[in-house]
C-alpha cells in the first residue's frame, strides 16, 4: 500500500463536504499538473491519503481518505463549461485523470502546517519543502503514521 497527500481548498471542497457527500465518496477531478496527474495514476485501490486543506487559515491536514477507484479519464477537461477545461483534451485524448476517494476519518483536530514543520520525523516530507505546490504527492508510511498519531493528541501547550 502507498500513502499520499491530496490538497483541496476548504472553500471549494472541504473534508466536511466529503463527510456530507453521497456514500462519503467523491471523484478527485481538476488536477492540471503533469507530475500530480502521474501520482494520481500511480494510486491503487485501498491506498490511503491525507486530506489537506490548502490556502486556509491555517492550512492543515484534516483527515484521511481511501482510494476506492483507480485513475480514469477526467471528463471535466473536455467540458468547455468546466473550470477545469483543457482545450487539448478530448474523450479520444483524455490527457488528465482522476480517482475516487472515500472518507476514512475526519481528524478530531486538524494539524496546522506550522505544527508539522516542527516535527523532526516529518523533515523530508514533500509538503514541507519550500515552494512545494503539488496538489497530489507521495507520503512515506512513517510520515503517514506520524501525522495520524499527531491528530489524536492535543497540541503542545494546550490543556
Amino acid at each position: 500500500m502507498n500513502h499520499w497527500l491530496i490538497k483541496s481548498e476548504p472553500d471549494v471542497f472541504s473534508i466536511h463536504d466529503l463527510a456530507k457527500a453521497k456514500k462519503q465518496t467523491t471523484h478527485w477531478e481538476g488536477v492540471r499538473n503533469y507530475q500530480a496527474r502521474n501520482f494520481l495514476r500511480a494510486m491503487k485501490h485501498g491506498d490511503l491519503a491525507l486530506y489537506y486543506h490548502s490556502n486556509a487559515e491555517p492550512s492543515a491536514v484534516a483527515g484521511i481518505v481511501e482510494v476506492v477507484r483507480e485513475a480514469y479519464p477526467d471528463p471535466t477537461a473536455w467540458d468547455p463549461k468546466s473550470d477545469y477545461h483543457d482545450p487539448k483534451a478530448s474523450p479520444e485524448n483524455p490527457v488528465w485523470s482522476m480517482v475516487d476517494v472515500k472518507l476514512v476519518e475526519a481528524f478530531p483536530r486538524q494539524i496546522p502546517l506550522e505544527e508539522l514543520r516542527g516535527i523532526k520525523a516529518l523533515a523530508g516530507m514533500e509538503l514541507l519543502r519550500r515552494g512545494s505546490r503539488l496538489s497530489v504527492q507521495p507520503v512515506t508510511a512513517a510520515q503517514f503514521r506520524t501525522i495520524r498519531l499527531l491528530a489524536s493528541k492535543r497540541p503542545a501547550g494546550r490543556p
